[in-house]
């Protein structure tokens, strides 16, 4: 694939120039098939709402319209702020409880943001922007510390595959394996287990928003439709908020480890190819390529040839090194 947009592009400026063109098209076909996908469910659920105001104000004729008006945007801005208003508002548990602010620290310093509670306090507001200013950074810190120690026995596995099927694959078939591997435990353990947890917990979620959920926090999008324990009813709410922070902490570290083993594999960093520094290196291979044509006719022996005679189609073969025989002895 890199070999590919090297040769349709020659330079990393012509190259980053198609980038933003094919970005920029991306964005407008999400927005055209957003559009095409959501405005008939809208403008569905916008007839609803009026004709639910109409039937409410013809079976109610002593209620003026600018006072029901007041009370909808009243109601309209206590769900937005995590407030129910649909029950006894002096029932419901508060907003910020300890469990619940553990949440809602969690969603600042991972960035997700799911914007249903924030602060209203100007000091809250101000104290949120400090704190994030400080937390974020020292988050990363922290992801980047645990990733750099998961990576050790990550990479055991990796070469303990080597080790194995060496001889029979090439280098990058094994890397891809180890991280389909990898991908796998991720889909079941971060994504379809707490999805269907999600699902036995929260009434009114199917499999599917459930699913949704878990994808939208564990990529930082954090849309906010769907949050754990926001139902008023929700039994040992608190613990709940607690420990869904805690599945947000270790599931975001575990994508930052697959995120890394998937940058070590060289054939998959695509993004290489659009820095500036992909100009220095193509100049010293048109350099190298350069001296050895002017050089005089010589032997050059294939990447992949054995030393025994005859040669092993495709890329270099695994070739065991120091680091495998130290993994190996761990």
């Amino acid at each position: 694939m890199g070999r590919i947009i090297d040769c349709c592009c020659g330079t990393s400026a012509a190259r980053m120039t198609w980038l933003v063109i094919v970005f920029v098209s991306y964005v407008c076909l999400g927005a055209f098939t957003f559009s095409y996908l959501e405005r008939e469910k809208d403008e569905h659920f916008r007839r609803d709402v009026m004709n639910h105001i109409d039937k409410f104000k013809s079976d109610h004729h002593c209620i003026d319209d600018k006072k029901l008006e007041e009370l909808i945007i009243t109601v309209v801005k206590a769900t937005n702020r995590g407030v129910a208003a649909t029950r006894n508002v002096t029932m419901t548990e508060p907003n910020w409880t300890f469990g619940q602010s553990i949440f809602f620290a969690s969603t600042i310093l991972t960035t997700i943001g799911y914007g249903r509670v924030t602060p209203l306090s100007d000091a809250g507001k101000g104290f949120c922007i400090l704190y994030a200013v400080i937390g974020i950074p020292l988050t990363l810190i922290l992801f980047t510390a645990v990733v750099e120690r998961l990576m050790i026995p990550t990479k055991i596995f990796l070469y303990f595959l080597f080790r194995k099927l060496g001889h029979l694959y090439k280098v990058f078939h094994i890397q891809l394996f180890h991280f389909a591997i990898l991908l796998a435990v991720v889909l079941i353990f971060i994504f379809l287990v707490p999805a269907a947890i999600y699902c036995a917990l929260e009434p009114n979620w199917n499999y599917l928003d459930s699913f949704y959920y878990c994808f939208i926090s564990m990529t930082t999008i954090g849309l906010g439709d769907y949050i754990p324990g926001d139902n008023p009813e929700q039994k040992l709410r608190p613990f709940y908020k607690v420990a869904t922070t805690v599945y947000l902490f270790l599931g975001l570290t575990v994508m930052m480890l697959l995120l890394a083993v998937l940058y070590d594999i060289p054939e998959l960093n695509l993004g290489f190819h659009f820095y500036m520094k992909s100009d220095e290196q193509e100049d010293e291979r048109t350099k190298l390529r350069d001296s050895i044509d002017t050089a005089g006719p010589k032997y050059t022996a294939q990447i992949d040839e054995d030393p025994r005679g005859g040669k092993q189609g495709g890329s270099k073969m695994y070739q065991p090194t120091e680091q495998d025989h130290i993994a190996g002895e761990q």
